[in-house]
């Protein structure tokens, strides 16, 4: 089944896969001017280009599984023509922008992809001024912008559903312990940002060297800034491949007072299963996407291809998804800007989801605590934006 755009007076039915939240490498973007995209005939099939890395030697595995996604995601369209076209970008922004001409040349409409943000920036310069609208696999907000749009799940999200929760908890004062990396500081800046806007105050950012040394000394200045600052509230922006484990160790010896101070993180601390067992954790808040949906879209993916899809996989049904269900309605102007930021949203693999103006993305997104080595969902994930 592939999403539509949402009605806010129908029931949902929804389908989703796990994505996971991942800074994709960084490149300062250069200044584009907002597009508002090309007119389609509806009447015809529509062009979509595909671009991938398949040629690096990284990525083989989560380019197959996006490309599977894509193709699936076209396959099951009942009401909507597309004739795709993939190109291989070989992960490097130069390239991407040769593939990204060249797919507007064979009469791409609009193009899906690239992963990388470098390339996706690239690819949204080479074809701004032809107005074609890039629909890129990264979470890196720093490259959204005039034509280049991002589905990855990003920090900001992820922030805004967390302190939102928190703050209607009556969590007001928080504390950020983050790591001093370019992930950390992503984390830290869209906490800081969500803080803004949801009457949180941040009373003091915790950094710390990503180093064993560095995590150790830095729990007990965590705890006197709690204590010094009255804070209800400890955020976290590691994830369990990073120093999650760790501090999910030590924080309960550091004797801060968990009857008071609410722990919450912007990673999923459910992946892998074994970060559960974390005394630190216990209690704590995170984000997920719309569990009761994301099963339905690995079982076909595992039906039709007989292996697991990558977490990743579901950005390209995403996207698909989200084009066919424009391009039914029968507007010519359904791939522009306008269309692609109309605010009921779509339904995807992981819930609901949107495009913003800024070119960002919203995902509906659960609010889960970490409770007996197991995850309950305490803020079940909305089944459509409330504008």
């Amino acid at each position: 089944m592939i999403a539509r755009i949402i009605s806010v007076s129908k029931q949902l039915k929804l389908i989703s896969v796990i994505i996971l939240t991942i800074v994709i490498s960084s490149c300062a973007p250069q200044q584009r001017e907002t597009y508002t995209g090309l007119n389609i005939d509806v009447k015809k099939p529509v062009q979509v280009a595909l671009l991938l890395p398949k040629s690096h030697p990284k990525t083989r595995a989560v380019s197959a599984s996006l490309e599977n996604a894509t193709l699936m995601a076209v396959g099951e369209m009942k009401h909507v023509q597309i004739h795709l076209r993939i190109y291989d970008t070989a992960g490097n922004p130069e390239q991407a922008a040769i593939q990204a001409r060249k797919a507007v040349d064979d009469g791409a409409k609009i193009i899906l992809g690239p992963l990388f943000a470098e390339s996706a920036n690239a690819a949204g310069m080479a074809v701004a001024d032809q107005g074609i609208n890039v629909l890129s696999f990264s979470n890196n907000t720093s490259v959204a912008g005039g034509n280049v749009f991002i589905l990855g799940k990003t920090f900001q999200n992820t922030s805004n559903r967390l302190l939102k929760y928190a703050s209607s908890k009556g969590k007001t004062r928080a504390v950020i312990l983050y790591p001093d990396n370019i992930e950390g500081k992503f984390g830290r800046t869209a906490l800081e940002t969500s803080a803004k806007k949801s009457n949180v105050q941040v009373v003091n950012t915790q950094p710390f060297e990503f180093t064993q040394k560095g995590i150790v000394n830095a729990v007990p200045l965590a705890r006197a800034s709690i204590e010094v600052e009255d804070a209800d509230l400890l955020l976290l922006t590691s994830n369990s491949a990073g120093a999650l484990p760790l501090l999910g160790q030590m924080l309960p010896e550091t004797g801060i007072n968990i009857e008071k101070v609410q722990f919450a993180g912007i990673s999923r601390w459910d992946i892998p299963q074994q970060t559960l067992r974390l005394k630190g954790l216990q209690g704590g808040w995170f984000t997920l996407p719309d569990e009761t949906v994301r099963k339905n879209f690995s079982r076909r993916y595992e039906t039709l291809y007989n292996q697991k899809p990558h977490q990743l996989a579901g950005l390209a049904f995403d996207g698909i998804a989200a084009i066919g269900a424009l391009v039914q309605t029968g507007r010519p102007h359904a791939l522009t800007s306008k269309g692609l930021t109309q605010s009921a949203g779509f339904e995807g693999v992981d819930g609901i989801f949107r495009f913003l103006n800024d070119r960002t993305n919203e995902r509906g997104l659960a609010i889960a605590e970490v409770r007996d080595k197991q995850v309950y969902i305490i803020d079940p994930a909305p089944r459509f934006f409330r504008f």
